[in-house]
């Protein structure tokens, strides 16, 4: 018995195998959809589009991490075994450790504000090309 429909999956795959030399399919740039109009992840993890987004993230993102980290850890080990300094009063009751614990949350809405401005900039807009890739919408 013969079907009287094909399937959306069943004519792509006739057309894929019966494509001939006429075709304006690109055959150099692979395809990011497999068979059943899915993303096909291990080719887009592969792709160098995502590495050049994977890369653009770890080198902000290990930066910015290490640059906390130590501020952190100046601000706990002052703190701790500089109890002279920290207790030294600028004005009024407010000492340097006050300031330095302040200075936490400064630098806590800095990095926030950096990475969400690194990430409209330069993360954003290679996203869009992977998702494009991938054929989903934006």
């Amino acid at each position: 018995m013969t079907k009287a429909l094909w399937s959306p999956v069943e004519t792509r795959q006739a057309h894929q195998e019966n494509s001939g030399f006429a075709t304006f399919a690109d055959p150099d740039v692979p395809s990011y959809v497999d068979a059943d109009g899915k993303p096909d992840f291990e080719l887009i993890r592969d792709s160098d589009d995502f590495r050049l987004l994977r890369r653009r993230l770890v080198l902000f993102v290990f930066p910015m991490s290490a640059l906390f980290l130590c501020s952190y850890m100046t601000f706990v080990l002052l703190s701790a075994y500089a109890y002279d300094f920290v207790s030294h009063r600028v004005f009024g009751v407010v000492n340097v450790g006050i300031l330095l614990g302040l200075g936490q949350f400064v630098t806590t809405i800095i990095i926030t504000l950096t990475y969400a401005r690194y990430a409209k900039r330069k993360l954003d807009p290679q996203t869009k090309v992977i998702r494009g890739m991938a054929g989903l919408p934006d």
